[in-house]
């Protein structure tokens, strides 16, 4: 049972908080699984929260947002469009306080690409690449990284649109249909090892998730259906090396501009060494999601988590 609730001056400092899900990406229905728990528990804090579904039978967005009253909002949009910088531009535009990261860290940390290339230039490890396109010789390609191989859409997330591959025949089944969802592709050095995932709030980290699933890799399925996905906080690591993850993914979640709240995915490969595979500025908030997880063996409620959120909302030209 939650019997987290907000004071009634903070619930006034809020304001009217629109919680913005939906959206018109490929992740939608993700959104809106997430947006409905975020609701949820606000309400249940005793903020004034209501949801505006971005898009919803066709709506222009621009227009939802003008005409809507609220003094802040709780974005749960996840993909194009909604995580990528866009609406975080126009809340910008409106002055109006909103959560997770600022424009220029949310279109970084939604393109692959561009993300593992400031990562690189930072010195930060990450698995090897190659752009694809239709022009590419892909047995170069493979001659270059070897199988198997993970290629993945740039600006898509859950998972969607990314296929392991163990040959070349393989490689261009992939690349076509990864280019179904996005005209950008990378193929990536495939890391063999175990898989953590670390969500962090307010520049801290909440505990690590060690991720095990039946699947080839932890795909759409996996993350949102699947009831055999393994989520332990038993990381096998010693201390030192649990410090290690903990540094590099709070470092890079900072390289990248992120603010407030996020995850960061990693794997730890044959060497021992972990190797960063993207950050996520809205992750989800479903009943399968990861944050929950974390903030949960932190000791910390489902409402609790989403006024924490809350409290870091802001716009970049306030500061």
């Amino acid at each position: 049972m939650n019997d987290f609730r907000v004071t009634a001056e903070e619930a006034l400092a809020f304001g009217k908080v629109a919680v913005l899900l939906g959206g018109d990406s490929a992740e939608r229905s993700i959104s809106l699984r997430s947006g409905a728990e975020v609701l949820k528990g606000l309400i249940a804090a005793g903020v004034d929260a209501f949801k505006i579904d971005l898009c919803a039978d066709g709506a222009d967005p621009v227009e939802q947002l003008l005409k809507a009253d609220f003094d802040r909002a709780f974005l749960i949009l996840h993909g194009r469009g909604g995580e990528d910088g866009t609406v975080q531009g126009l809340l910008e535009m409106l002055k109006k306080p909103y959560t997770g990261s600022g424009v220029a860290a949310s279109a970084l940390g939604m393109d692959k690409l561009r993300c593992k290339q400031l990562w690189i230039g930072a010195g930060f490890p990450t698995p090897a690449y190659a752009e694809l396109n239709a022009e590419t010789d892909l047995q170069k390609v493979a001659d270059e990284l070897g199988f198997p191989l993970m290629v993945k859409p740039v600006h898509e997330g859950s998972s969607i649109g990314m296929s392991r591959v163990l040959d070349l025949a393989q490689l261009k089944q992939a690349y076509a249909e990864a280019a179904k969802y996005d005209h950008q592709v990378i193929a990536e050095q495939w890391i063999q090892g175990s898989e953590y995932t670390m969500a962090i709030l307010n520049d801290q980290a909440l505990p690590v998730i060690r991720l095990e699933t039946t699947h080839d890799f932890y795909d759409f399925h996996a993350k949102y259906e699947a009831n055999d996905t393994r989520y332990l906080f038993d990381h096998q690591l010693t201390q030192e090396r649990y410090n290690d993850l903990q540094n590099l993914a709070l470092n890079a979640f900072k390289a990248v501009g992120c603010r407030g709240w996020g995850r960061v995915d990693l794997m730890m490969d044959r060497h021992g060494q972990f190797q960063l595979l993207e950050v996520n500025t809205l992750p989800g908030m479903t009943d399968h999601s990861l944050v929950p997880m974390a903030a949960r063996q932190a000791g910390m409620s489902f409402s609790e988590l989403v006024v924490q959120i809350l409290r870091t909302a802001r716009c970049d030209r306030e500061q």
